[in-house]
């Protein structure tokens, strides 16, 4: 009689916590994040406060969903605290400050072998400078995060750059900061960027269309972008597309108006499939005033779509290879930036260099270090 073989043990779980979910690239990241981890057979809670919320419909079905719309400190403290007791998960992801916070809450009460892992998405201290935070605030605040670092099992960074701001802000030793580059380059991307287009702007013979992509905020300072735009204009036919939605389209849109080039520049706002627009864009523009890793820099490359961008902290410089694959100008410059659009519609880089850049921006590459920061591999 052959002896029954043991069974294995089932793969402990893995919670990504995003309660303060919205519509950006970190959310789309940690969404990519679940699916590659469930793709290497391993169970994923997923924590949003809405399960409407763009990108989640992309999830795969064995991915589990948890609706936490409660907005309290103490709610949310609650919910993961009754979660991480019922499933027992190899680890915590968060990445955004708020709840972090909430999950080294939990990681206080409860204790056990799960490991709380924080991935800052930013360049935080560029961020506070640019929002015009006073010393006083950024004292508290830093305070603040290196007491939450210090006590975090493990810190994944997006880029060189943020792990250099985190140490920075938060004193920890530079070899608890792992880099893991963004998941961004999934398997259905080249189907997502064939998908049709009806729009006029993309017919054949048009003119050519410059992209830019994100909210319509500070940050991304499409202001600039559009004051570039309106001296390139002046040398050549074209058009400007940015794809996002903020609280900035208005003002925005009489920036257009009063420079003379509101009839060629578009805002139609939050599209969920831009990889399609992206692929047929003769170039797309970079303008921001901070990142951490710009997901839509390293998806145009990844499209064979030529690149400019803001050698801002951190990411661009990073993913161009200080350069070599685009332009890199210095932030809020008007005339350096309408001048690299200008070089970069003259003599665009061959699609399959511009690929090169971006392979390490792979899912399962992504997913796999996770894994192994979770403990998992």
């Amino acid at each position: 009689m052959t002896p029954a073989t043991p069974s294995q043990p089932s793969p402990r779980p893995v919670c990504l916590f995003i309660p303060s979910f919205g519509d950006g690239g970190v959310e789309r990241m940690m969404v990519n994040i679940a699916r590659g981890i469930a793709g290497h057979g391993h169970p994923v809670d997923f924590v949003v406060n809405d399960a409407g919320a763009p990108f989640v419909d992309t999830l795969p079905p064995e991915v589990r969903v948890h609706v936490l719309a409660a907005s309290g400190l103490r709610a949310r403290t609650r919910f993961l605290a009754e979660l991480v007791a019922r499933t027992r998960p190899a680890a915590v992801l968060t990445a955004k400050t708020r709840d972090d916070r909430v999950a080294l809450a939990v990681k206080r009460r409860l204790g056990g072998d799960t490991r709380y892992v924080l991935r800052p998405g930013t360049a935080m201290s560029e961020r506070w400078r640019a929002r015009g935070k006073g010393w006083l605030w950024r004292w508290r605040e830093t305070r603040r995060l290196r007491a939450l670092y210090r006590r975090a099992d493990a810190v994944v960074a997006v880029s060189d750059g943020v792990a250099e701001d985190i140490v920075a802000i938060t004193g920890i030793p530079r070899e608890r900061v792992r880099v893991i580059r963004n998941p961004n380059i999934t398997p259905e991307l080249a189907a997502l960027a064939a998908a049709e287009v009806d729009h006029p702007w993309f017919a054949p013979g048009a003119e050519p269309v410059i992209m830019g992509v994100g909210g319509l905020r500070t940050q991304k300072d499409f202001e600039t972008l559009i004051r570039a735009f309106a001296r390139v204009r002046e040398t050549r036919p074209c058009r400007l597309l940015i794809l996002g939605e903020g609280r900035q389209r208005e003002r925005l849109l009489r920036l257009a108006a009063e420079l003379g080039v509101a009839e060629a520049v578009a805002l139609p706002g939050f599209e969920s499939n831009p990889y399609r627009f992206l692929a047929r864009a003769a170039l797309f523009a970079l303008s921001s005033r901070w990142e951490g890793s710009p997901n839509v820099l390293t998806e145009a490359l990844a499209l064979g779509t030529p690149v400019v961008a803001t050698d801002c902290r951190s990411g661009p410089r990073e993913i161009t290879r200080g350069g070599e694959y685009g332009p890199l100008v210095a932030v809020g410059d008007v005339a350096a930036l309408a001048e690299a659009i200008e070089r970069t519609l003259d003599r665009p880089l061959p699609a399959e260099r511009l690929r090169e850049a971006v392979a390490e921006y792979r899912l399962e590459t992504s997913a796999g270090r996770y894994l192994e920061v979770f403990g998992l591999r």
